[in-house]
């Protein structure tokens, strides 16, 4: 059996929750994605799919390979697209949308830029903080920040998002730093208000119990004399010296290596998080897309393009 075929009969049952959705969108019957996905888990030795009579979800392995298939998948088209396309020149009109604060800096720049390289490709830009539907209204790409998105897109992981608490050196010399995300009930908090999306609190590693050993992540709530739902008003306040942020680090690296802010509590700072292109499917995927892509991959691939030294 064509082991290509299993791995994307794993992303299409993954993706799309069962087995008869997944087998409808190919035109073959259930039972063969059954097997499809019954000879993929023999050949790995290990369960990825947990299958009732009403739904199916992912093992903790199946998560992990779920990304590696997507990645894998998508690569592998754009190395036939490559190939095929023969110098084809890409086309048509390009729809991406973005969340607004990262799009600003992140994403805007990068679009007058793919445009130049690609002419023919026509592009338009939606930024947005809602949770857009990317099938829904008909967008091409969307560049999402933060947790695993939604599994019933294909994903790739574009960057990692790490999250640093952050203050001026001026505040830093007038207040002191905490030592311990304990002591941050201690200072002056810019935090996010409670319509905002940051529902959990601020996220950071330490060691777990006495004798449990290894670490565990929480999440704390620190208060503070002003709040906002706007995350780039919490950036000019922390820049102004009202107090310490929670911010990722594309919104602070350049103003840390700049001295404008300094980094605290790194120690405790929690795994990051991913930054990805998040579109509806590998097959047939058009040639701007592909190329659009690539053109993520490579520019938020290189360390000096988040600010820092690399």
């Amino acid at each position: 059996m064509d082991r290509l075929k299993q791995l994307e009969s794993f992303v299409s049952v993954a993706t799309r929750g069962g087995l008869t959705a997944a087998a409808k969108a190919e035109g073959v019957a259930p039972a063969i994605m059954g097997r499809r996905l019954d000879a993929l888990e023999a050949r790995l030795g290990v369960k990825l799919l947990v299958r009732t009579t009403r739904r199916i979800t992912l093992t903790h392995e199946g998560s992990a390979f779920l990304e590696d298939c997507q990645r894998l998948l998508t690569e592998f088209a754009n190395a036939e697209a490559s190939v095929s396309a023969g110098g084809i020149k890409a086309s048509g009109h390009l729809r991406v949308t973005a969340p607004a604060g990262f799009g600003r800096r992140h994403v805007a720049p990068l679009v007058p830029r793919f445009h130049a390289m690609h002419p023919e490709v026509t592009i338009s830009l939606n930024l947005s903080d809602r949770v857009v539907d990317v099938r829904g209204e008909s967008f091409d790409c969307a560049v999402r920040v933060g947790d695993m998105p939604d599994s019933s897109l294909v994903s790739v992981r574009l960057a990692d998002n790490r999250r640093r608490c952050v203050a001026t050196p001026e505040f830093v010399r007038r207040h002191g730093m905490p030592r311990h995300p304990s002591e941050l009930s201690r200072f002056a908090c810019l935090t996010l208000s409670s319509d905002a999306s940051q529902t959990r609190g601020w996220a950071f590693r330490l060691p777990a119990e006495e004798g449990e050993g290894g670490e565990e992540l929480i999440y704390l709530r620190p208060e503070g004399p002003l709040d906002c739902s706007d995350g780039q008003v919490l950036h000019d306040w922390c820049l102004a010296g009202h107090g310490i942020a929670w911010r990722s680090t594309w919104e602070v690296e350049a103003e840390i290596d700049a001295g404008l802010l300094v980094p605290l509590l790194d120690e405790f700072a929690a795994p990051p998080n991913g930054i990805y292109a998040v579109f509806t499917g590998t097959k047939h995927l058009p040639l701007r897309v592909r190329l659009w892509l690539d053109f993520l991959k490579e520019q938020y691939g290189r360390p000096e393009f988040w600010g820092g030294r690399g």
